[in-house]
């Protein structure tokens, strides 16, 4: 199995959920008592914070880039970004460094087409659903994204910062959640991209009758995929 590298801490509550699926499915795989090979590089988000709320792209693109380098050095053989919002600089890292990038998005995108899926919802920080990195990907590959309004758009943005980062989770948050999902689902959405590594700790199918991506899930999955 090749040697998975993380760029986590952002936050570092997803990065947990990345190391526990990817060695769960990697034992999964190959029996009991085995693991994944994993290196992680672990920011500290306060850091990022900082960048996003100054909004220095350049500043973290040079963040990300450095840390993908750093972990090729070590030994890396295939890389992740654990951060749907940092894939931004998806095309930078690749260009940084010789080993394999696994996107989130591409692997997410795989997921939608399983299911014969035309449009679907996205949930994420307000960079993610405002901006085309991630909207433009979906709609090139002939899937349509339906996003809250711009409210909802910032209640879901604020959750993440001030709530999951946490680990807080609250009823009424999730209500809401499933409110906004909801209300997406009667204008055409037929699944919902969790587009924040964080939003699983939060929400997951059993709450919601339309079929819900988990971006953590996924992109953990096919990072084993692609190792092995």
């Amino acid at each position: 199995m090749k040697k998975i590298g993380l760029v986590g801490g952002i936050s570092w509550q997803s990065t947990l959920e990345y190391y526990r699926i990817i060695n769960e499915t990697a034992m999964a795989r190959l029996g009991n008592g085995h693991s994944a090979k994993i290196l992680i590089e672990s920011l500290d988000f306060g850091e990022v914070e900082v960048l996003i709320k100054e909004q220095d792209f350049a500043g973290l693109t040079d963040l990300i880039v450095n840390s993908a380098k750093t972990l090729e050095r070590a030994g890396a053989e295939l890389l992740l970004i654990c951060a749907n919002t940092m894939h931004f600089v998806a095309p930078q890292v690749q260009q940084s460094i010789s080993i394999p990038l696994v996107h989130i998005l591409d692997a997410t995108i795989e997921r939608i087409r399983e299911q014969g899926l035309s449009c679907v919802a996205l949930l994420g920080t307000e960079f993610t659903m405002e901006q085309d990195f991630y909207k433009g990907k979906l709609i090139q590959q002939g899937i349509n994204v339906l996003i809250p309004g711009k409210e909802d758009r910032h209640f879901v943005h604020q959750t993440i910062f001030t709530e999951l980062f946490q680990r807080i989770i609250r009823p009424d948050t999730k209500s809401r959640f499933l409110t906004i999902i909801d209300s997406l689902s009667r204008q055409g959405a037929q699944g919902v991209i969790l587009g924040c590594t964080e939003l699983p700790l939060l929400l997951n199918q059993q709450d919601c009758s339309i079929p819900v991506f988990d971006t953590t899930e996924i992109h953990s999955k096919a990072a084993v995929d692609f190792a092995m």
